[in-house]
């Protein structure tokens, strides 16, 4: 990774500062992910900003980000298409009380289980799908239709997103008394006003935030209902004479409620609790059987993004968080933005990376923003929505730099192929699909079932024999469902004499399996008036043999007249059977 996450020691300022950053990052996110939902953006600033606040209290990884984020957006969308906003908020709220569960159960450190490889072509794949988002910040309604702008306002928003990156780059090296990024958002946004005031067209020259939200809406308007009247409709919007209306309210119903409105801007009151603003769904099993299949999918995708988002600041910050306070804290904060209508969250890694390259190290920032993103929806909507997205695209592209892991492309002629091909995978299914849980599960799996196979062919034995003519097999490497059959072609019952040992001192039985073959080889020898051992194993052998009971009939012995801790020595050296045999003398 490039050095653009550069050490920085946690302060106050830094914090307050930090936070100020991210919240005007937060706002465009969290109205294209309410978006991408179906829900109003105000259902999704509200969202960011308790999701935000809770998780940076209770979370357990200080200066990392929440708030409303795609993913969650993804899941949520078909339930209220399907059953309307009303379902939504009971969802969030299950969905916090399994995370708080999975908190309390310390099943947080599961995380511990996700290769390296798996991390490459997680941080590698996350980096190119937030630049490939930043695209859609060129697009424009013309003629009715999506389309990226073109001529002069192309070359300049790309000359504003080049100067927003060379600041972020270039001012930390003169100075580190405030965050390049809020300089570089600040800076180009008065650059955008006075373009913008000295434009003779009612549309921006530079396109804002409140344009973003416009182009958004009438866009998602125009694939619902479409209708030759969104040309004057785009010409009203831009001129602001569309008043927003909050959807799903007390007078849609039904699919009314998933059809994203029309609005031209942010401003909003304090959220108020979800039963008092909608309808109440019947509590009854008929409602929980709609909802906790979606609960549950938003549980799991939002721990995991928010683990694997704590994984990555941890490496950054060489501090390490608490998984399992991190899944409580992301269950109190879903319970509580589902209650007061939210549509649920989870970390957000970019917003994470440019806090942490801001400076931003203790729970104050991730405060900070909140606060803030809440504030600009009371206060400073008309002010928020004139930052131009030259300037956030810009900081987003930065992030994109940082993010990506530069080194893996020196690392292919080194790593293992598997590893190799387990990062191509994690990183090209996340990038195609978008969904970084499941790309995050499936390398797990594959990376699981490569190990598998190989400590499969790790599966040997030493053959000795002793004075007393008993077949000693040393075993070498684990048995487990993979290794049986090798296992197995390794003993030779019809040809062994008649007392055989199986060594398991270089060696562990890990599953049933394993059991199930040494029974299964202890009945062929049996029916052979053959006597088999097992000696030297382990405590957890033992406890596994134990469980099995009746289930597995085995005579496990450590007697000494095997001298199988002898004959181990003696295999080495002809010299070192006499001294043995001396000493057992």
């Amino acid at each position: 990774m490039l050095n653009f996450f550069r050490p920085q020691s946690g302060s106050l300022k830094n914090d307050l500062l930090s936070g100020v950053t991210v919240s005007l990052a937060l706002v465009p996110e969290a109205i294209a992910f309410a978006f991408v939902a179906g829900v109003s953006p105000l259902i999704g600033l509200y969202s960011a900003f308790f999701i935000g606040l809770i998780s940076a209290v209770c979370g357990g990884r200080p200066g990392m980000i929440s708030g409303a984020t795609g993913a969650m957006a993804v899941v949520v969308v078909s339930l209220v298409a399907m059953h309307g906003i009303e379902y939504l908020f009971p969802t969030v709220i299950l969905c916090g009380l399994l995370q708080m569960a999975i908190g309390i159960g310390r099943l947080g450190k599961l995380i511990r289980m996700v290769p390296h490889s798996v991390m490459l072509g997680f941080v590698n794949g996350l980096a190119i799908v937030i630049g490939l988002a930043q695209l859609s910040s060129f697009q424009t309604i013309s003629n009715g239709e999506l389309a990226f702008v073109q001529g002069p306002q192309l070359w300049l928003m790309l000359a504003l997103v080049g100067f927003t990156m060379a600041i972020i780059w270039i001012l930390p090296k003169l100075t580190r008394a405030v965050p390049a990024s809020l300089v570089a958002i600040l800076s180009v946004t008065f650059i955008a006003i006075v373009v913008n005031s000295n434009s003779s067209s009612e549309m921006n020259t530079v396109a804002t935030v409140g344009d973003m939200l416009r182009t958004n809406s009438l866009a998602a308007s125009h694939a619902t209902h479409p209708s030759p009247t969104i040309v004057a409709e785009s010409n009203a919007a831009s001129a602001g004479t569309i008043a927003a209306i909050p959807l799903g309210s007390k007078n849609t119903t039904g699919a009314e409620a998933a059809q994203p409105p029309l609005v031209s801007g942010i401003s909003g009151g304090l959220p108020k609790l979800f039963f008092l603003e909608y309808s109440m769904v019947p509590l009854n099993w008929t409602t929980l059987g709609i909802i906790l299949p979606f609960a549950i999918v938003l549980c799991g995708v939002g721990l995991i993004e928010s683990l694997m988002t704590l994984t990555l600041v941890d490496e950054i910050t060489e501090t390490r968080g608490q998984g399992n306070r991190e899944c409580v804290g992301q269950g109190v904060a879903n319970l509580v933005c589902g209650l007061f209508g939210g549509m649920g969250g989870c970390a957000m890694i970019g917003q994470s990376l440019i806090n942490v390259n801001s400076g931003g190290r203790g729970r104050l920032s991730g405060i900070t923003a909140a606060v803030c993103l809440l504030f600009f929806v009371l206060f400073l909507s008309p002010l928020i929505e004139q930052i131009p997205m030259a300037a956030l695209v810009g900081v987003m592209f930065m992030v994109v730099i940082g993010t990506f892991e530069w080194a893996s492309l020196k690392m292919f002629n080194r790593m293992p192929i598997s590893d190799m091909l387990v990062m191509i995978l994690v990183a090209g299914y996340t990038v195609l699909m978008h969904d970084l849980a499941s790309a995050v599960i499936l390398g797990v799996i594959v990376s699981a079932l490569v190990f598998a196979w190989q400590h499969a062919t790790h599966m040997g034995a030493d053959i000795k024999y002793n004075e007393f003519g008993s077949k000693i097999y040393q075993l070498h490497g684990p048995l487990f469902f993979a290794s049986v059959s090798s296992f197995k072609e390794m003993l030779e019952p019809a040809t062994d004499p008649d007392d055989v040992v199986l060594d398991f001192y270089y060696s562990r039985v890990y599953d049933q399996s394993g059991l199930e073959a040494i029974n299964s080889m202890a009945e062929k020898y049996e029916s052979l008036s053959k006597r088999l051992h097992l000696t030297h194993l382990s405590p957890e052998c033992r406890t596994l043999l134990k469980k099995a009971g009746d289930l597995v009939e085995i005579n496990i012995s450590e007697d000494p007249q095997y001298h199988v801790a002898t004959d181990r020595l003696a295999w080495r050296s002809s010299s070192e059977v006499t001294d043995q045999k001396h000493i057992d003398a």
